[in-house]
């Protein structure tokens, strides 16, 4: 499995198993069978989990397998975040920091974290560059090895670093229906922060179940679906999303691949990703996982793929800016007091 190196001293693989569809929000969980399928994971070489302190019971989860599994999850880097509640933002101290990574740490079973990434709700609460500078003296004192930070935008995710804070990477959505992220590259580049991209998949709109079928209407059976629903919306509507899985599938059909490893290898490919985030409930996305590692696009593909871009309306903006608008139809999906004891 192919890995890539964050810094000089720590490496990952390509491609994280991503927990978010692990947190009840897709459907129940069966931890049993949820171990199962991160030794599947690890056992093909996926050797990096992310996780967070805001996705419901998969800290803990993680912690179980590393208990239970001491000689793998010795070779397993995992990343978490720190998400404080948007309530709590006014009033949010050094002590809220420590104590939500020592919880994590509890959660987790680990000595100290691999990577923490800093998310902030509200840019009109102060106070994202403290936390970041809190975080960075737990990295002194041994509780975390690592700061990333998540869904910043350039100017913040500037300030950040500009406060002597040692960021090395961003993770943000970034997929072949959503290219905001490629605005960051250049300033991610000048500092060595590498891209950790979620959204690859587009919650599985990316795939061969959603071409040739009508708009759906409704309500969506998950909280990825109806969130990645509002990015075509974006992109340009459906019939166009419906021309640009055509297109992934003919390039896929000429590799005996599927849609949903073109649109991984796409996004592996964009400059400055470090690695692809890819949101899983059990091990059937291996073999795509694997074909998208294996796949090399050539000019053909990447041209076809960039004639459908040259029609599209959107996302546009900043990384997450649309998701930041108070009151907009991006924000309405999203809960932001999921860390509450």
């Amino acid at each position: 499995m192919t890995r890539t190196l964050l810094t000089r001293d720590y490496d990952i693989s390509r491609v994280l198993k991503g927990g978010w569809q692990l947190a009840g929000g897709h459907g129940a969980i069966d931890q049993q069978a949820a171990l199962a399928d991160m030794d599947r994971y690890v056992d093909a070489g996926i050797t990096t989990f992310d996780c967070a302190d805001i996705y419901t019971g998969v800290e803990a989860l993680i912690g179980e397998w590393r208990r239970t599994r001491p000689d793998r999850a010795r070779n397993v880097q995992v990343h978490t975040k720190y998400v404080p509640d948007r309530d709590r933002l006014p009033t949010h101290a050094r002590s809220d920091v420590e104590r939500g990574v020592d919880r994590s740490l509890q959660r987790l079973r680990a000595e100290a974290l691999d990577l923490v990434q800093l998310h902030w709700w509200d840019y009109d609460v102060p106070g994202y560059v403290e936390a970041a500078l809190w975080l960075n003296q737990l990295r002194l004192a041994g509780k975390v090895r690592h700061i990333g930070l998540t869904n910043f935008d350039q100017r913040r995710l500037k300030e950040i670093v500009d406060a002597g804070v040692p960021v090395v990477s961003h993770q943000v959505q970034f997929s072949v229906l959503d290219r905001r992220p490629a605005s960051m590259q250049s300033l991610c580049g000048e500092h060595a922060i590498g891209m950790l991209c979620y959204g690859s998949l587009a919650g599985g709109f990316l795939s061969e179940r959603w071409l040739g079928v009508q708009v759906p209407e409704g309500e969506l059976e998950n909280r990825s679906l109806t969130k990645y629903r509002l990015i075509i919306d974006e992109f340009g509507g459906w019939p166009l999303f419906q021309q640009l899985l055509e297109t992934l599938r003919d390039i896929g059909a000429r590799r005996n691949a599927d849609i949903g490893a073109v649109a991984m290898r796409w996004a592996l490919d964009q400059p400055g990703v470090a690695a692809i985030i890819v949101g899983v409930r059990h091990a059937g996305h291996l073999a795509s996982i694997a074909s998208a590692l294996d796949m090399k696009l050539d000019d053909q593909d990447r041209s076809a793929i960039a004639a459908i871009h040259a029609r599209a309306q959107g996302p546009a903006g900043d990384v997450y800016g649309l998701e930041r608008v108070k009151g907009g139809v991006h924000a309405s999906i999203m809960r932001y007091s999921l860390n509450r004891e």
